[in-house]
């Protein structure tokens, strides 16, 4: 397996409506780690600040995640705050510190330069180029992003969009990006801008795989209890990745798979604050929750 991941690792101040926990370990390259590691080993590119505790990087390798492309700067560790309203679908971003991402310029271990796959996680798109610019010849690159980007870095992230092979977006993302109300038509436009296939990420409603040779939609996972939904797009990306990386092929069948792979991974996430829900998953209640979530969608 041959997996890398760039992306933030961060503190979240996170308010529902039953509980409220503050300086949580976050971040998008974290729940995509945490999710990927179920699958095989998951080499991590990021930045910390000197207040992020080497226990929990040493937790993060003994869990199976590589943090040889982490590298610590002056400073504190990006941070994000926000709250959610009781439907889940409405968050409120209260507070954001970019910190030591605000400069954050990605360098690649040499060793894992060679990685066939590769996820750019969420992050303004001159950095998720900078780091694709290090790789040598991935076989498959997917990447994420969000509106702000699509608002003041469109052209940049235009530019990326011809360089990877899958976007992975949400509903409001899609339409911003593509110009189209209809996801079908949304879909359409962005595939024309470069990439081989899009994701387009519905939450509790699913998600969409829309691509040159291949469609597929899934229903979310019925999860009973849920906890917290940060990080859930993150961790989708971390099992559709990780599998893909696990069998070491982009067919439009292993694509499939991916996908439920990516949304059984996510209803994990959202069981529990931070990565907690992840953490107490391993590989056999993972393929179980599949196996599930397959006949579910089968006849």
């Amino acid at each position: 397996m041959s997996l890398l991941a760039v992306g933030t690792l961060a503190f979240d101040s996170i308010e529902t409506p039953f509980e409220k926990r503050t300086d949580v370990l976050g971040g998008s390259a974290t729940h995509f780690a945490y999710a990927a590691r179920l699958f095989g080993p998951v080499e991590l590119v990021g930045v910390i600040g000197t207040d992020f505790p080497e226990e929990t990087l040493k937790a993060m390798s003994r869990a199976g995640i590589g943090v040889r492309g982490v590298e610590t700067a002056p400073g504190k560790t990006f941070r994000w705050a926000g709250r959610y309203e009781a439907d889940w679908n409405t968050r409120h971003t209260l507070d954001t510190q970019l910190n030591v991402f605000e400069h954050f310029d990605p360098k690649v271990p040499t060793a894992q330069r060679g990685a066939r796959f590769v996820f750019l996680a969420n992050a303004q798109p001159e950095v998720q180029m900078r780091a694709l610019a290090q790789m040598r010849a991935p076989e498959l690159v997917v990447c994420d992003t969000m509106n702000l980007w699509i608002d003041i870095k469109l052209g940049a992230l235009e530019e990326l969009l011809r360089k990877v092979h899958g976007l992975v977006v949400n509903e409001e993302e899609a339409r911003m990006l593509s110009g189209r109300r209809n996801l079908f038509q949304a879909a359409k436009v962005l595939l024309a801008k470069g990439p081989r296939f899009v994701i387009l990420k519905k939450g509790e409603h699913g998600a969409f795989l829309l691509g040159r040779d291949v469609r597929f939609a899934l229903p979310s996972y019925p999860v009973e209890d849920v906890v917290d939904p940060t990080g859930a797009g993150d961790s989708f990306a971390g099992g559709f990745m990780g599998h893909l990386a696990a069998v070491g092929e982009v067919t439009p069948a292993a694509l499939r798979r991916a996908m439920l792979c990516g949304t059984a991974t996510a209803s994990f996430c959202v069981e529990g604050f931070s990565t907690e829900g992840l953490e107490r998953t391993d590989r056999k209640g993972l393929d179980a929750r599949v196996a599930e979530l397959a006949s579910l969608v089968t006849p």
